[in-house]
């Protein structure tokens, strides 16, 4: 994987360059839709491909683990073969699941026992395991195994999860290095910075990762329920200790603010299941400001959902039919509110990098980031 650093924002720290993997190009800064069981849910590969540009999407080894299994992946030859997406694919390790199955997990120095919450069946993730699945998985840019610390958490068990992560992170590194890659190209591998909201783990933790050396490096255990200014502080701290000249992955994160906030402060990566998920809810992002598209204002409202991004769905569809949809629970409405979301979002980085490349991206920010957070 290489990455270069194409222009720089003179007025913040956004930037905007170009990864390069074994199965295409990503420019960036941009976001990643997610499909977490190989799929990005109600959308085809080709619309994703041609209809929303995207780039690069996620998988999640913790579900593809359980289903369809790793047996199964690996024999199809990889889950760009099993599910027919050629561009290139990252996969998280697994940990944020297991952080957010509290209930039915227990953490320990040796890795993470954890139920299947599809048939309750006991499962065992070790630093290792983690890093062996997602090379039969066969993503571009896999991730290091963590612990992501709940907010809010006591800064004794927030210090402690970050040592043990950057212990886990050196078995990683280990491992990664020294076993063969089940594919025939080259598989790139980022560490997490952790520490919750307490700067000085953040920095420790930075320091930590970074001196790893690895192709490119990622911020977790935010956007778990902090406020939004807690959430930039961290990532401000991080990115001025991360390396300048490697990629920054901001994980699970966010709103339209977030995403556009976090590229001012040096971020080129993201990822969130809203888009996704809030379109299957009937809330739809514009680039005019949020619609819940099952008020009833929208009943006879027959204009496109949003004339500014144009394509087909707004060539097609209207408010007025996109919420008798919804309202109805007919899937087309979730495929259509789907698009339109993950449309906007690529739209969104999109414009970001136009913005940096051209000089106007500050103004541009400020403007837009209460522009697209109003309720229409």
């Amino acid at each position: 994987m290489f990455f270069t650093i194409q222009h720089t924002d003179k007025e913040s720290k956004a930037r905007a360059g170009v990864i390069n993997t074994a199965h295409g190009s990503i420019q960036t800064p941009i976001f990643m839709p997610v499909g977490t069981a190989g799929t990005v849910k109600a959308v085809h590969q080709r619309e994703l491909e041609h209809d929303i540009k995207a780039q690069i999407i996620l998988g999640n080894t913790y579900h593809l683990y359980l289903r369809p299994t790793i047996e199964v992946i690996e024999k199809a030859g990889g889950l760009h073969k099993f599910n027919g997406w050629h561009k290139p694919i990252l996969t998280d390790s697994g940990g944020y699941q297991v952080y957010s199955m509290s209930d039915i997990r227990n953490i320990k120095e040796e890795g993470a026992t954890f139920k299947s919450h599809l048939d309750g069946a006991l499962h065992f993730f070790s630093p290792e395991k983690a890093i062996d699945v997602q090379k039969s998985i066969g993503a571009d840019i896999i991730m290091a195994f963590d612990e992501c610390t709940p907010y809010p958490c006591e800064y004794k068990y927030a210090k402690n999860s970050m040592e043990m992560t950057h212990r886990w992170l050196k078995r990683c590194c280990e491992h990664f290095d020294n076993t063969p890659s089940v594919h025939n190209y080259k598989q790139s591998f980022f560490p997490i910075v952790q520490g919750s909201t307490f700067a000085d783990l953040r920095k420790i933790s930075a320091e930590k990762i970074a001196s790893f050396e690895r192709e490119g490096n990622a911020i977790g255990g935010l956007s778990v329920g902090e406020p939004a200014e807690e959430m930039y502080a961290m990532t401000d701290v991080v990115c001025n200790i991360l390396p300048w000249d490697k990629p920054r992955y901001l994980m699970g994160v966010g709103t339209p603010a977030n995403i556009l906030e976090s590229i001012a402060l040096g971020i080129d990566m993201f990822d969130c299941v809203m888009p996704t998920r809030n379109a299957r809810n009937g809330m739809l992002f514009t680039t005019q400001g949020i619609v819940n598209i099952r008020n009833q204002k929208w009943e006879e409202d027959f204009s496109p959902i949003d004339e500014t991004l144009g394509g087909y769905i707004n060539q097609t569809y209207t408010k007025s039919y996109v919420r008798h949809l919804i309202v109805s629970k007919e899937i087309l409405g979730s495929q259509i509110a789907t698009l339109q979301n993950l449309s906007f979002y690529l739209w969104l980085v999109g414009q970001a990098r136009e913005r940096i490349i051209d000089g106007t991206f500050l103004k541009w920010k400020n403007e837009m980031v209460v522009k697209l957070m109003q309720k229409l």
